[in-house]
C-alpha cells in the first residue's frame, strides 16, 4: 500500500487525525511507540488513553467546553461519538469509562482498512507529508528533531494526575451523593462528596503543605537548564493540590474545593470545604479524586488523603504523579490551518500545539486530519471562524504573545466579543455565544463535507 500520510502518536489528536484523513480516501501509517516504549504518564498500550481525569468537560452549551465538543459532533469526530457511547454518569460533565474508551478507540483505528498502525518510536520528522501529535511526553530523540526544525527551544510545563479509590472503601457516614445545584440524571447525584468542617479543612491544608513530595525523575532533572531560564513552570490549569494550598489557605477552597451548590444531608448546611469523587469506570466501582492533582510521595498520599471525612479507610488504586509536559512556541511556528510555518505538508496537532484539555486535543487532530486530505486532494485548506470555539482556539496558539503564551483551554474569553450580548448575564451572554459559533460553524459545512465527497474519487 503506497501511503499518503504519516501521523506519529496515538494519543487523542493523533487518533482523530489519522481517522479524518483515512475516511477522506488517504493512506494512513499511524506510528505508536508504546507499548514497546512507554511513558512515565501511560500505563497501558491502548490508543487514546486517558492520562489524568476521565473528564472531557462540561456538556453543556453555556459553557466553552460543551460548546467545543458540539462543534467536533458536528465536523463528524470519530472520538466524540466512541466518548458518548462509554459515558458515564457525571451531572453535566462528559466523563468515560477510560479503558472501554481507549480499547473502543484501538479497535476502531487498528480495524480501519486504509490505517496501517506502527508500533515503533518515529525519531524524526519525515520528509513526505506527516502530522505530528506526538503530545506532551514526545520522546527525546523527536523532541530533538523537532528542535532542530524550529530553530527554537521547546517550552515545558510540569503535569500532574489525580489518585483514585475503590468505591467500598468510601465512609458513606460522612461521605454523600449529589450534584452541584441538584443537576444529573441521578436523584443521588452522579458525585460521591466528602464535606469538611472548617476545623478538618484547616488541618487538611496544613497536613498536606507540610508533606513531603516526590523527587523529579531523571526526565525531568535533563531539564533543570531550562528550569533556571523561567521555561518549565506548572500549568496554571493543573496545578498539584500541595503548590495551590502553599499560596493561601483558603486556595482550594476557592477552588477545587469549593463547596457552593451542595448541601450536606445530615447538617442540611452548605459544607466549609468539599472534595468531590467521579465515577473511574463503567463498572462503578473506581472514583477518581477531582481536581486532585498531587505530587506527593505515594506514603504521604495515603497519610494525608485518608485525613478527608469520608476517605478515612481510602483503597488507592493509583497515586498521583507528576510529569513532564512539552509544547512548541506555536505562534512562531503554525498557521491557523495548524501547518508547519514553512512547509505546507507538515502539520502539528494536539497538546504539543499549546493546546489545553481532552476536548481540544481531539479537535486540533481532527482539523489536521481534515487538513492534511484537503491538501492531498488539492483543495483549499479549512481555517474555522474565530467566533467557533476551535476557531479560536486555533486562532490564540498561533497569534498569542511571547510574553504570556500558556497551554490554552477552551473558554469564552478567546472569543471575539458580541456586542449584543454585553448587557446580558453570564449564562445567557456565552448562550449567545454558543448560538453564534454554531451558525458560523454551518457556514463552514460545506467545505467540512466536500472532502469527504472526494474520498473514493
Amino acid at each position: 500500500m503506497e501511503f499518503n500520510l504519516i501521523v506519529i502518536g496515538g494519543g487523542l489528536a493523533g487518533s482523530e487525525a489519522a481517522w479524518q484523513a483515512a475516511e477522506r480516501g488517504l493512506n494512513v501509517r499511524l506510528y505508536e511507540m508504546r507499548p514497546a516504549n512507554p511513558t512515565g504518564a501511560h500505563v497501558t498500550g491502548n490508543l487514546a488513553e486517558l492520562v489524568c481525569s476521565n473528564s472531557l468537560g462540561s456538556s453543556l452549551l453555556d459553557r466553552a467546553s460543551g460548546l467545543l465538543k458540539e462543534e467536533m459532533r458536528r465536523m463528524g469526530s470519530l472520538l466524540m461519538k466512541l466518548a458518548d457511547e462509554t459515558a458515564l454518569p457525571a451531572g453535566g460533565a462528559l466523563a468515560v469509562d477510560r479503558e472501554a474508551f481507549a480499547a473502543r478507540v484501538t479497535e476502531t483505528i487498528a480495524s480501519h482498512p486504509r490505517i496501517t498502525l506502527v508500533r515503533e518510536e518515529m525519531p524524526e520528522i519525515p520528509a513526505t507529508p506527516a502530522i505530528i501529535a506526538s503530545g506532551p511526553l514526545t520522546s527525546s530523540r523527536l523532541s530533538q528533531a523537532i528542535a532542530a526544525l524550529s530553530g527554537q527551544e521547546h517550552l515545558y510545563f510540569f503535569d500532574a494526575i489525580s489518585p483514585i479509590v475503590t468505591l467500598e472503601s468510601v465512609n458513606f457516614e460522612r461521605a454523600f451523593r449529589a450534584s452541584r445545584y441538584d443537576r444529573g440524571e441521578e436523584e443521588a447525584g452522579d458525585y460521591i462528596n466528602c464535606p469538611f468542617t472548617k476545623e478538618e479543612y484547616e488541618a487538611f491544608v496544613d497536613a498536606m503543605v507540610g508533606a513531603e513530595r516526590i523527587a523529579l525523575k531523571a526526565f525531568e532533572q535533563e531539564l533543570e537548564g531550562g528550569v533556571k531560564a523561567g521555561l518549565h513552570t506548572f500549568f496554571e490549569g493543573c496545578l498539584p493540590v500541595e503548590i495551590l494550598a502553599a499560596r493561601g489557605r483558603e486556595s482550594l477552597a476557592f477552588g477545587p474545593m469549593r463547596p457552593v451548590g451542595l448541601t450536606d444531608p445530615r447538617t442540611g448546611k452548605r459544607p466549609y470545604a468539599v472534595l468531590q469523587l467521579r465515577q473511574d469506570n463503567l463498572a462503578g466501582t473506581l472514583y477518581n479524586l477531582v481536581g486532585f492533582q498531587t505530587n506527593l510521595t505515594f506514603p504521604e498520599q495515603r497519610r494525608v488523603f485518608r485525613l478527608i471525612p469520608g476517605l478515612e479507610n481510602a483503597e488507592f488504586v493509583r497515586y498521583g504523579q507528576m510529569h513532564r509536559n512539552t509544547f512548541i512556541y506555536s505562534p512562531a511556528l503554525l498557521r491557523p490551518t495548524l501547518q508547519f510555518h514553512n512547509r505546507d505538508d507538515l502539520f502539528f496537532a494536539g497538546q504539543i500545539t499549546g493546546v489545553e484539555g481532552y476536548a481540544g486535543n481531539i479537535a486540533t487532530g481532527l482539523l489536521a486530519g481534515i487538513n492534511a486530505a484537503r491538501l492531498a486532494q488539492g483543495q483549499m485548506l479549512l481555517e474555522l471562524p474565530p467566533t467557533t470555539m476551535l476557531g479560536a482556539l486555533c486562532h490564540y496558539v498561533t497569534h498569542a504573545s511571547a510574553a504570556d503564551f500558556q497551554p490554552m483551554k477552551a473558554n469564552f474569553g478567546i472569543l471575539p466579543p458580541l456586542e449584543t450580548a454585553k448587557k446580558l448575564g453570564k449564562r445567557d451572554r456565552y448562550g449567545a455565544y454558543s448560538k453564534r459559533a454554531l451558525v458560523d460553524l454551518e457556514a463552514s459545512r460545506d467545505e467540512i463535507e466536500k472532502s469527504f465527497l472526494m474520498r473514493d474519487a
